[in-house]
């Protein structure tokens, strides 16, 4: 999968497309005036117009560029819209301005009036390469937390996302968020069957609320599969662009949008007192839930106050005493390995992953209208059979992840799928040597955390967790902060919907592979 440090060799560039291209099929081609001609290449189309040379400016010293080229290739990836006016064609599409802005271009040509009805079937064939599996024309209702981004929200939808949207000819409803928990009663009170997407400019927790929302209707089952949830990045924690779109840049975001696929993931339940909520990402307990939520009065350090709050910590040896049960599927690093190489082949369209998942057996309590029964009950209930209490006295660390990336380089869980029915868990002691420590830290962004012999990874349904020792702490859920008491989780498998690159993977680098993959 791609991320950021390789977004500019997809989709911005086509580096195998040079002055002297394949051949294509005849109506693969529409020849534009007397020297130009449009191309549906394998994977870009391909301007070829002897007006770029006349059109290229003089260098510094006054002479023409020697690098003077007839031939442009936009990425089909790109390609936002095409339509056909009474004289001339016109392909409105993402240009990139910088490796993390694009902003909509447009080419037009004229065309000649016999020439209509074979221009009107190449725009047909233009459209249907560009998007794919992708549904066009993308009914969106777009959340914007005026408080995001640091008060840039607003701006940044209205400079960066609005004009793709308007250019790929989406319908867009536009609502700003007024308090907290607000985006759970619009998303409650949707009408489903008027929207494809809820994209939220925000960070991470707008989208918590709108699963959660969702999940609160009559029919939640039908409508968190029925509607998308996605992020237009524009808070401090981005992490669920990062890991459908492989980027925090409200563009490239909105781009993907665009052209994303709609793609089941995995919702998993917490239940804790008398309440139970949805979460899309992960939860933590220990130092990664202190170092987030406990370092709010050093946010003007930004992202740098995690690293500092974590490193802290862990040259504190900070223990997080805490009794678990857990509901393991995959227990060992080779196994999880296996699993990850077998799952990231399994290609199949949208359709055929829905059937696959409506096949399965382990969603046998999705019935009904509202959300699944839950299998392991709720925190209240009796421990399952075949569950187990275990007593952690010296926890350092219990972080259970949905997606792969946490932040921009912080990839936790490189096992994590979308819908493979698990959560990925993380456990850490809390007494290992701080040599060890810092070790573990710089392996994230290293991307070797996955063979640290001190991260114990498995992949779960469901857990218990009771903290003890301690009458107050942190616990977070997707980002947020909870009340410090015992929760329990469980994996519903494909229950939620996203919009992603590709369908069926995160954008960052799995365990099968190069820096990952040991068999601990």
């Amino acid at each position: 999968m791609t991320s950021e440090a390789s977004i500019d060799s997809d989709p911005f560039a086509d580096t195998n497309v040079t002055d002297n291209q394949h051949d294509f099929p005849d109506d693969a081609t529409l020849v534009v005036g007397r020297n130009a001609s449009l191309t549906l290449g394998t994977d870009s189309l391909i301007i070829l117009d002897e007006g770029f040379t006349r059109r290229e400016t003089i260098n510094c010293c006054g002479l023409l560029s020697s690098q003077t080229k007839t031939t442009r290739a936009i990425p089909l990836f790109n390609v936002l819209w095409a339509d056909l006016s009474d004289f001339d064609i016109s392909i409105r599409y993402a240009h990139p301005t910088s490796k993390t802005v694009v902003r909509v271009a447009c080419v037009q040509y004229l065309i000649e009036k016999p020439d209509r009805s074979h221009v009107s079937r190449w725009i047909a064939r233009l459209l249907d390469r560009a998007y794919g599996e992708s549904r066009r024309n993308k009914r969106i209702k777009v959340l914007v937390n005026p408080f995001g981004g640091k008060g840039s929200a607003q701006k940044w939808y209205t400079r960066d996302i609005e004009p793709i949207f308007t250019a790929a000819r989406c319908e867009v409803d536009v609502e700003r968020t007024k308090f907290q928990g607000h985006a759970v009663e619009i998303a409650e009170k949707l009408d489903v069957d008027a929207y494809d997407v809820v994209a939220s400019c925000s960070g991470d927790g707008l989208p918590h609320e709108v699963f959660n929302g969702l999940g609160m209707k009559s029919d939640a089952k039908r409508a968190l599969s029925k509607v998308a949830v996605v992020q237009l990045p524009c808070g401090s924690g981005n992490a669920m662009s990062w890991n459908l779109n492989g980027t925090d840049s409200t563009s490239i975001a909105a781009l993907c949008v665009v052209k994303g696929v709609r793609t089941p993931v995995d919702l998993i339940s917490i239940t804790q007192g008398d309440r139970r909520s949805l979460s899309f990402l992960s939860q933590s307990v220990g130092i990664v839930a202190e170092s987030d939520l406990g370092t709010d009065h050093i946010r003007w350090m930004g992202s740098a106050r995690f690293t500092y709050g974590f490193l802290v910590r862990l040259l504190r040896k900070t223990i997080y005493p805490c009794d678990i049960a857990v509901k393991v599927e995959i227990p060992t690093k080779a196994q999880i390995k296996e699993h990850y190489r077998a799952q990231s082949t399994r290609r199949a369209s949208h359709e055929g992953r829905r059937v696959e998942l409506d096949l399965d057996t382990s969603r046998r309590s999705y019935t009904g209208d509202g959300l699944p029964k839950l299998q392991y009950g709720c925190i209240n209930d009796p421990l399952p059979a075949d569950w187990t209490l275990v007593p952690y006295d010296k926890l350092g660390n219990f972080y259970s992840g949905n997606m792969a990336y946490m932040a921009a380089d912080a990839n936790f869980f490189p096992a994590a799928l979308p819908n493979d029915g698990c959560l990925d868990l993380v456990t850490m002691d809390g007494d290992i040597s701080r040599r060890a420590a810092i070790q573990v830290l710089l392996a994230v962004e290293k991307g070797t955390f996955f063979d640290m012999p001190h991260v114990h990874y498995r992949k779960i349904s469901g857990y218990r967790i009771i903290p003890k020792g301690q009458k107050d702490g942190y616990i977070s859920i997707d980002g947020e902060r909870v009340p410090f008491k015992p929760f329990q989780a469980e994996v519903h498998k494909g229950l939620g919907t996203v919009l992603s690159r590709n369908g069926y993977l995160y954008e960052a680098k799995g365990v099968s592979e190069t820096g990952y993959g040991s068999t601990v």
